[in-house]
């Protein structure tokens, strides 16, 4: 349970502002990076960096692009050692304009990117590696890949400078088998690279299959307060620091901003463990259609939903 090699990275600024397109306050940003501060979390990942021509700021908030001077709004005057992550899609954004890292508040630029365009992460990871930046590439919907494909892919990443790859179970789909033979697998193909877990709730998992990926030495482990996240969410941190037993974490402020700002969200978003996502996962399927049914009349007709997927997908 306790490795102090393992670094914590909090999405819940990022994997959260799926649900309401990033349109948090600056104040709810603050306050979660205030105690996340305290906590002793070692990352916290402030959104996405995203191309405005492609994401425009009127269908988004200011999170979806990560502006280095706004994401310095919210940490002036805080001290700490936490440190500022950010993802770009690197398969769907045009040319990023990037400072030196030595001249931004960010210290971790994470690369999402499916199998097919292991090249367009290559380059964005290359780009920022030489400005300075510590990089990830976390290789998304890889419960649907074949694995010559998969170890394709991480035999091309091997080649790089990049620091951590994750195991990402997009859909929530996976069990305690497959991840711990996929982290094996990067761990064979990534000499020299650190693994990282990311899991989606789904099935109820996240939180055992983050655990799982510990056991096989993946040291860098993701969560969000309280599971916030797209559907289902995601690992739930305060699970998390409690299970690693590193006297470095303080879960006192993590409880503290989950009862005054968490709690009260969950009036006006949705997220969490329900049946829809449940059937989702089960079938190895992106959470859109379960999404879409939350959002109609019909949002608690699950027998009915559950037919209606399996004919779509059949």
């Amino acid at each position: 349970m306790f490795r102090p090699e393992i670094k914590v990275l909090d999405c819940t600024i990022r994997d959260g502002g799926l649900i309401n397109d990033h349109f948090f306050s600056d104040e709810f940003v603050r306050a979660v990076y205030e105690a996340l501060a305290r906590s002793g979390v070692d990352y916290i990942e402030m959104g996405y960096r995203s191309s405005r021509e492609l994401c425009p700021p009127e269908k988004f908030g200011a999170w979806k692009y990560c502006d280095d001077d706004k994401i310095r709004q919210i940490t002036e005057g805080i001290e700490s050692d936490i440190k500022i992550s950010i993802m770009v899609d690197a398969y769907r954004v045009k040319e990023q304009v990037f400072a030196p890292a030595d001249e931004s508040p960010v210290d971790m630029v994470r690369s999402a990117i499916y199998v097919k365009d292991v090249d367009k992460g290559i380059d964005l990871i290359n780009r920022c590696h030489d400005l300075g930046y510590e990089t990830t590439v976390n290789i998304m919907a890889v419960s649907k890949e074949i694995e010559p494909d998969i170890v394709e892919a991480l035999d091309q990443l091997a080649k790089t400078p990049v620091d951590v790859v994750y195991v990402v179970d997009s859909f929530g789909s996976m069990y305690c088998e497959q991840i711990e033979y996929l982290v094996k697998l990067y761990r064979e193909h990534l000499p020299g690279k650190e693994i990282g877990i990311h899991c989606h709730n789904n099935q109820q998992l996240a939180f055992a299959n983050t655990i799982e990926g510990i056991i096989h030495n993946a040291n860098y482990v993701d969560g969000s307060l309280y599971g916030i996240g797209r559907g289902a969410g995601n690992c739930c941190l305060e699970l998390l620091l409690g299970f690693l037993k590193n006297p470095k974490f303080d879960l006192t402020p993590v409880l503290r901003v989950i009862q005054e700002q968490m709690i009260p969200m969950l009036k006006d978003i949705e997220w969490g463990y329900m049946i829809p996502y449940m059937l989702t996962g089960a079938l190895n399927e992106h959470p859109r259609h379960a999404i879409a049914m939350r959002k109609t009349a019909d949002k608690d007709k699950y027998a009915e939903f559950y037919q209606e997927l399996s004919q779509t997908l059949s």
